[in-house]
This record gives C-alpha cells, structure tokens and sequence, in this order.
C-alpha cells in the first residue's frame, strides 16, 4: 500500500493529531499536511512545530483537497463530523479517526454507508498522555504502540488495508477488532482505571497530600486527563464500563474484607494474583 499521501487533512491538531502532523512531516509521507481546528491560536502553534504545514476554521475548506483525513478530536463530535467531512471531500477520499470509543462512531457511519461519498474506517491508537494540545505532539508518539482497527463486517478489505497502511507508516502496529468487542476490552483496559484513578485522587485528603510519593503520582496519574475529553468516553461506552467498575468493586471488596478479617493467608493470595498479572505484563 501507499506510504505517501500528497494532502493529509488531520481536524483536531492536538496532542495525537498533532503527533499524526509531525510523524508525517519528519517521515515525509505528505506534501501538504492541513489542520481544522475552532483556534486560530491552537492551529498557529501546530503549525509553528511543524505539526501542519497550514491551517483552517473552515473544515468544508480544509478537506477538499485531502487524500486522507484524520479526525483527531473529542468521541463525541466525531459522528458529526465524519457527516460534515463526509459531504465536503472527493468521492473516494479515505477517513480515518482516533477516538477511544467506537461502537456508536461506527453504527452511526454504516446507518448510511449506502450514500457515502467516502470511505471510513475507524481506528484508535492507543498512545497519548494526560497533556493536551499540539505543545504536547510528539513526532515518536505512535512508533512502537498499537493502533486498533475496528471495521465492520461491510467494510471493503483494501479500506481496512489502506488505513491501516497510513498507521504503520507512523510506525504503529496493528490489530483488527469488531467495534462493540474494542469498547468491552477498552472499558477494562482504559475506561475503568481512568475511574478508579479518578476515584483515588478525589478520595485523598487533603492533609495527605503533602506526603504523596512515587505509588500514588504512578496510580493517579491518568486522572490529570482533559475532563470534557473523559466524559465523552466514559458516557459514550457506558454499559462496558459499568460492568468494568463492578468488577473492580468486587476485587476491591474481596481486599477489604480479608483486611477487615485479619486475613493475611488471603490478603497474599490476592495480592499474589494481582501481582502475577502485573508483572505478566512488563514494565
């Protein structure tokens, strides 16, 4: 597949739009790397970084020419969005997106999959930071990491090809899941510890906090998240994580009462077994 696009259109050049802009321009694989975004000061300091090459208020405008767009910004304007763009690009035009949650972005683009003047597939690399912005873009962010595909059964194979072509070309790997089976992992794997971390941090007294250290900076660091971001996700696949936060509550709960019990034959059990998990997974 292709590992060069004349016009890449990224709507949203925060931190992974952002990122996408710089791996593109420091890979060479654009001529012209557009960004859409709501501010002139946040496109202008894209484009100081070299994150773009120029930028725009105006999405009709800034699609029009792309080859490919990437719509980097909060899961809950995507749906719209991938509409707008949808009516402004040239038939054939690949989409692509970075949301977190994908079931409702997916079902909402196949309702109409008939009428699409493009092709979309969604994506979520799963790369970032608790910083936001194109301050934060990083040309490396993706090299190494894992970015999902999430096609639905109708998607054409050379689509799914196609982008995933773009996100290797940044230097992602890939793996391929149905969308609902990417929010019920994702809930367990990102959703719920954003709660629990959340949780941690709004439950720490204040008298506490001089005496936070490495463990709880480590544990509550994901909290420090863009809030309106966060919602998005938590409320956009809600089912995944409610389920998700029972079972944390329920491990939770077998801790407690062994602790309550004076139980240390259990307290080492559970911790054993959280701890073999842990280390299962590297550092």
């Amino acid at each position: 597949m292709t590992a060069h696009w004349p016009t890449v259109t990224i709507v949203g050049a925060g931190l992974i739009g952002g990122s996408a802009g710089l791996a593109l321009a420091d890979r060479r694989l654009a001529d012209r790397i557009i960004g859409v975004g709501r501010s002139e000061a946040s496109l202008a300091t894209a484009q100081q970084r070299g994150a773009i090459t120029e930028g725009t208020t105006d999405l009709a405008a800034g699609v029009a020419a792309a080859d490919l767009v990437l719509v980097a910004t909060r899961v809950g304007m995507i749906p719209q969005l991938l509409e707008a763009i949808d009516a402004a690009v040239r038939p054939g035009t690949l989409l692509t997106d970075a949301g977190s949650t994908k079931q409702s972005i997916v079902t909402a683009w196949e309702q109409a999959r008939e009428s699409r003047r493009s092709r979309f597939v969604g994506s979520h690399p799963l790369a970032g930071s608790h910083q936001r912005g194109p301050q934060a873009a990083t040309a490396d962010l993706f090299a190494n990491r894992l970015t999902i595909l999430t096609p639905s059964p109708d998607t054409p194979r050379a689509d799914v090809e196609a982008i995933g072509s773009f996100w290797t070309a940044l230097g992602s790997n890939l793996l391929e899941l149905a969308p609902a089976e990417h929010d019920r992992l994702l809930a367990a794997a990102s959703h719920a510890p954003h709660v629990v971390a959340a949780a941690l941090a709004a439950a720490t007294p204040t008298p506490a906090r001089q005496l936070t250290a490495g463990g709880w900076r480590d544990t509550t660091r994901i909290a420090a998240g863009d809030p309106e971001l966060w919602a998005d996700i938590l409320l956009d696949n809600a089912t995944a994580v409610v389920t998700q936060i029972e079972q944390v509550s329920a491990a939770t709960e077998d801790l407690r009462a062994a602790i309550e019990a004076g139980d240390r034959t259990t307290l080492i059990r559970l911790l054993t077994h959280a701890k073999e998990i842990r280390d299962a997974l590297g550092s």
